[in-house]
């Protein structure tokens, strides 16, 4: 197959340059990596931002990327893209006019989705997408914080009723989109992958400072305020003999201009348990595993969740993981068996799990274990690879595909009024 992966604005190139690749960068490029070495040729189509990027790289495994010239040519927030996705989408259908058509897109995120589905239709090329995160949950949860441009919620929901497969990272997300209207016919659900390979029980790091308490945890991530490490600071104050080192953020020389830095050891200061709490700041990708296999256990307990890498990165480690019960946790995790769960926020049943785990090596020995094989059976890349092929495989099968999957119906456009897109001007371009 012929495959066009649409991430608009998390290049694969990221996790090559290195030191800030989100989840979605990490997604594509591992996906697409999985995909080549399965017989199959992968175009990642991502934006141009910057005047020195050449239109087309070749990255290894075979992966080869394009610089989609839509908008300015320098680094724009992603909440910021939407103007400039109808270009995106009429300079991917003009490549593809010029060079052949796909077999299969696949979107990355919302406003890919766009993209992928106006350069799609006149193609007659079938579309799957996954979200990675939806608006509707993001709005629940960070309400006047949430930056999304107006309309995307309704945006997801027409794009999930567009195309031809809606790929969903985890149960929870489907729970969702069917809330949105889009019919559970045509949702799969293949979960996020880790590499099995670098993600793996190793040696502790030697680059850790010394251990000063008889158990060691670690919470490693974004530092923001929706992944709930202050409620691994509270329980603390509740699990004597347990450290907490936190990994994430900028350089350890710079947390303490990191607002979130800075709010998180105000809070271990006020509750008495500073000197059991250690910011590490970032760490680079090849030392985390090191990290991992440092600690007793890792602990997860964000707010929500879309899928989360952390608990797959425990899990192939074969280290416990506590974390809160939302989102993709609810399946990367299970309860009892690969780790614990407890209710998001709080504190007092994140400290009895963890003062049930901490002093039983047996059980923590009995969970890392099966955490690990269940990382190698379910979520390898290979696998991914192959339940993702599955499912555009099911799309080219789908009977009576016509290179008109969308009816001819272009976007509403109403919610675009002045953000670049027009009823006039929808996706059917």
């Amino acid at each position: 197959m012929r495959i066009a992966m649409v991430s608009e604005h998390a290049s694969p190139l990221a996790v090559i340059g290195g030191v800030d690749a989100g989840g979605q960068n990490v997604h594509v490029a591992a996906l697409s990596g999985a995909l080549v070495e399965a017989g199959h040729e992968v175009t990642v189509y991502t934006r141009r931002d910057g005047n020195e990027q050449p239109e087309r790289v070749q990255m290894d495994p075979g992966v080869e990327v394009v610089h989609v010239p839509a908008g300015p040519p320098q680094e724009v927030p992603k909440d910021e893209l939407l103007p400039y996705m109808r270009e995106f989408g009429l300079w991917l259908a003009d490549d593809w006019a010029r060079h052949g058509a796909p077999d299969v897109v696949h979107g990355h995120f919302w406003m890919s989705g766009l993209a992928a589905v106006q350069a799609a239709a006149g193609a007659g090329v079938p579309v799957a997408q996954t979200f990675h995160a939806l608006g509707s949950v993001k709005r629940r949860h960070q309400r006047d914080k949430d930056t999304s441009p107006a309309g995307r919620v309704e945006a997801e929901a027409t794009i999930g009723r567009r195309v031809d497969a809606v790929i969903a990272t985890c149960t929870d997300e489907v729970t969702e989109l069917v809330r949105l209207g889009v019919p559970d016919t045509g949702i799969r659900v293949v979960p996020c992958g880790v590499d099995v390979a670098h993600f793996r029980p190793v040696a502790p790091s030697a680059t850790l400072p010394p251990q000063r308490q008889p158990y060691r945890l670690l919470s490693i991530g974004r530092l923001v305020e929706r992944k709930g490490v202050d409620t691994a600071i509270e329980a603390l104050v509740d699990v004597p003999g347990a450290e907490l080192l936190i990994a994430g953020g900028p350089d350890q020389a710079h947390l303490d201009e990191d607002p979130e830095a800075v709010r998180l050891v105000s809070l271990a200061q006020r509750l008495g348990v500073a000197d059991r709490v250690q910011f590490l700041g970032r760490v680079s990708h090849a030392d985390v595993p090191g990290v991992i296999s440092a600690v007793d256990a890792v602990v997860a307990t964000p707010w929500y969740e879309p899928f989360g890498i952390v608990p797959l990165e425990a899990a192939a480690c074969g280290v416990p993981l506590v974390g809160s019960a939302v989102g993709g946790l609810l399946d990367s995790v299970v309860d009892g068996v690969t780790g614990l769960l407890v209710p998001p926020r709080d504190p007092s049943a994140l400290a009895a799990a963890l003062r049930r785990l901490l002093p039983d090596a047996g059980l923590r020995r009995s969970l890392g274990r099966a955490a690990r094989r269940r990382a190698l059976t379910r979520y390898s890349w290979t696998r991914v690879a192959q339940d993702t092929e599955l499912v555009y495989q099911s799309m080219l099968a789908q009977a009576g595909w016509s290179g008109q999957g969308w009816n001819g119906q272009g976007w509403n456009g109403q919610a675009w009024a002045g953000q670049g897109w027009s009823a006039q001007e929808g996706v059917a371009g």
